[in-house]
């Protein structure tokens, strides 16, 4: 199957972009370096091309009830211009994927929603069938190709939307967003993203997205310094740190149980309640190198009497610290920060030890 482009693939690789499978698209992975653009992120700013990312809307009179029995957490929470982060579960309260659910601050009730790249179509056909399944009336949309996504991320972001949007921006708080208009076109504007820095992340028109993305006179990152950036901070990703097939896990397991409101009914919701009260037998930790090497995922974590505990999910060299980091499940009694390990890599042992996340905040 021919991989999805984003709309500015062309612009991108005249820019010097290289470029990788991702989700199934073709996105760029680096424009000038990793380090760089990470450095960037952290020091001043930058801008990631994350038109990958799905979006579903979802309106009617049933829209909050559908939403509501889909998502973890309490979506009647939300008032027009909120978001919350939030689980999509399976009966047996397995992570299918995470999304950020919006409420759009139009006439009626209406909602948006940014699944992970490449679970756009699946999300569409889950909500549609459960909808029907419940008898909801509740309008399904599958927008994604209707919208580009950009995310303009670090210290400086917030003056650099405010020069390009205008004041509509200026007293967003994280996790609210609002329509802006930006070189003329009605764009969504959140204050949310996935680096750790303070953020905007950007939805415009697909056919507009080349003038919008020259609106932010900033480094242009790709996925490579995306990754760095978020292992730094522990983030999970869908597909990778979780998945329902090659790594099932409930949100206590992946550290998200914060996402989880059981006064709510949603699927999973029951057997998410009996992991609650029971506990979990392994944790979603942090891991710090203290040989040379770079773990990487589905490299095998060993304790010191080189008995197989668990393996990495995500590994690369921190550019921030220097130093190799690394993210896995391990159980629960060797999960405690500075516990010993050993991470088999190439098939040598290499020293490690359970860090704090976010590894930027380990003393």
């Amino acid at each position: 199957m021919a991989l999805r482009k984003p709309p500015l693939r062309e612009v991108h690789a005249g820019r010097g972009a290289t470029f990788t499978e991702f989700g199934g698209w073709d996105m760029p992975v680096e424009f000038d370096s990793i380090r760089q653009e990470h450095a960037a992120v952290r020091e001043s700013a930058g801008i990631f091309d994350v038109s990958h990312m799905g979006e579903i809307e979802v309106s009617g009179p049933d829209a909050t009830a559908l939403m509501q029995r889909l998502t973890t957490n309490d979506v009647t929470a939300l008032d027009p211009g909120d978001s919350q982060y939030s689980m999509i579960t399976n009966d047996e309260g397995i992570v299918l994927d995470d999304a950020v659910v919006y409420r759009l601050p139009d006439d009626g009730t209406r909602y948006l929603f940014i699944p992970n790249a490449g679970h756009d179509g699946e999300m569409y056909e889950r909500w549609t069938t459960r909808r029907d399944e419940w008898g909801f009336d509740a309008t399904v949309e599958n927008v994604t190709d209707d919208w580009a996504m950009f995310a303009v991320q670090g210290p400086d972001s917030a003056a650099l939307v405010a020069d390009a949007a205008g004041d509509a921006t200026s007293d967003l708080s994280k996790f609210e967003a609002t329509f802006a208009e930006i070189e003329g076109e009605r764009c969504w504007v959140a204050r949310t993203g996935y680096t750790g820095e303070d953020g905007f992340e950007i939805l415009c028109p697909w056919d507009v997205a080349e003038r919008v993305w020259a609106a932010f006179d900033c480094q242009p990152c790709g996925l490579g310094a995306r990754d760095t950036l978020r292992i730094e901070m522990g983030f999970l990703l869908s597909g990778q740190d979780f998945d329902p097939e090659d790594e099932p896990r409930n949100p206590y397991e992946a550290g998200v149980g914060f996402t989880v409101k059981l006064d709510t009914e949603f699927v999973g919701r029951d057997a998410l309640e009996r992991v609650q009260a029971e506990g979990v037998d392994e944790k979603f930790v942090g891991l710090t190198l203290l040989d040379r090497g770079i773990a990487r995922h589905g490299y095998e974590i060993v304790d010191e009497d080189d008995r197989a505990i668990g393996r990495v999910t995500s590994g690369t060299m921190s550019p921030t610290l220097g130093e190799p980091i690394a993210l896995g499940y391990l159980p629960v009694e060797y999960a405690d920060p500075g516990t010993r390990v050993r991470i088999v890599i190439r098939g040598r042992r290499k020293r490690a030890k359970v860090t704090t996340k976010p590894f930027l905040e380990d003393e």
